[in-house]
């Protein structure tokens, strides 16, 4: 390799994933050159989240990166590690920095059943990846406080002021969010063009009958960046429509997939889980950040996988899937090979990304995918470690 590929390291199972995969299918055959940051959470607390920063300024100076899962901490974590804080999601904090978009599409693989038997192409998910609640403010109301939402003027002028809540008769919450027309702009730009780059038709939701003017803004702007596209899709024969997020949910459902489905920050999280689950597991479901000016971050779409990280903790047998977590690996492999013109790293990458395809294909796979497989043969379950080694026999 010769440039670097920015490497994150993260937490639980899929720390212990990560290790292995490295282990058995990339440092037997590649000559990796990682710059590393660790962005487990007691490593991110020792030096107050900045090492999240640093890891997504060295990917703004190398372009390319792979990230392992982290836990984004609630009370119940920031207990449990001792944290000085409840740091802000490590994702998100990346998602600012490099002000990208994400693309998350699932792995198929023949034999495994969707969970909607209709889906018979891979329904990719573009989710902005800026703003909203993921750099909210949120504050606790007192009983008798009102909120207003209050701007300034560059001169330090109030410009406006809305109460949001009158708390005269109990307690409360309140969250303020934002959004910037230029990230929605770019976020447009890069759903259109990877689109046309796949030769797919695109769909956005948000709901902008209830938000009136900060989803309506959404809706504005895709609709203005689609005319630079219109003559393209059209001769392409491909179509872009604007709807309701709930009615793209009920769109999406009877689909039979072959859609670039586009999300804002909030919704995205929580439909690419969904898409993911349908066509068969969190562990079969890519994802890369892609930021305006060509910086890319590869990474499974699933979280760390909590509850086999404790049974691994009490010697107990795991079945842990890792195909996204080899799929991320590969992915920025393809990548640091394609910008750098390794033709040899590119060509390993797809190997491995073959050779895992195939054991899941020959019935040898992890738990979570048994109850999907509907091949010939009778599918045999494989421990974590167990299903690595298949892999790497393949390879």
């Amino acid at each position: 390799m010769k440039t670097p590929l920015v490497e994150m390291d993260g937490d639980e199972m899929t720390r212990i994933l990560w290790k292995k995969i490295k282990e058995l299918l990339i440092e037997p055959y590649v000559e990796l050159r990682t710059e590393y940051y660790d962005l487990g959470l007691r490593h991110r607390d020792e030096t107050g989240d900045r090492v999240t920063a640093d890891s997504a300024l060295a990917t703004k100076k190398y372009g390319v990166a792979v990230k392992c899962a982290t836990i984004t901490p609630n009370e119940q974590r920031m207990e449990e590690y001792g944290l000085h804080e409840m740091w802000k999601s490590p994702n998100g904090t990346i998602r600012r920095i490099l002000d990208g978009t994400v693309f998350r599409a699932p792995i198929l693989a023949k034999g495994i059943r969707p969970y909607i038997p209709g889906w018979k192409k891979p329904i990719v998910l573009a989710r902005h990846a800026y703003g909203d609640v993921y750099s909210a403010a949120d504050v606790l109301a007192e009983r008798g406080e009102k909120v207003y939402l209050v701007g300034e003027d560059a001169e330090g002028k109030e410009t406006f002021r809305r109460l949001v809540h009158d708390f005269k008769g109990e307690k409360g919450m309140v969250q303020g969010m934002h959004n910037t027309e230029s990230s929605v702009r770019s976020f447009a730009h890069a759903c259109f063009r990877y689109a046309l780059e796949e030769n797919l038709p695109l769909m956005f939701a948000s709901k902008d009958t209830i938000a009136k003017i900060y989803d309506g803004q959404f809706k504005k702007i895709f609709n203005e960046v689609y005319e630079e596209y219109r003559a393209e899709f059209e001769r392409r024969g491909l179509w872009y429509l604007y709807t309701l997020i709930d009615d793209a949910v009920a769109r999406i459902i009877r689909s039979e997939g072959g859609i670039l489905w586009a999300c804002k920050n909030y919704d995205g999280d929580v439909m690419s889980d969904m898409v993911a689950t349908a066509y068969g597991s969190l562990g079969m479901m890519t994802s890369v950040l892609v930021s305006p000016d060509g910086k890319y971050e590869y990474e499974a779409a699933h979280g760390t996988v909590t509850r086999h990280y404790y049974k691994y903790l009490r010697g107990e047998e795991t079945s842990t899937n890792s195909v996204a977590t080899i799929f991320a690996w590969t992915g920025a492999l393809k990548k640091r090979g394609e910008l750098d013109g390794i033709a040899e790293l590119v060509a390993f990458a797809e190997r491995l990304e073959r050779a895992t395809v195939a054991t899941v294909e020959a019935g040898e796979m992890t738990g979570d995918l048994i109850p999907l497989w509907c091949g010939d043969a009778a599918p045999k379950k494989l421990d974590t470690e167990g299903f690595l080694r298949a892999v790497a026999s393949r390879l």
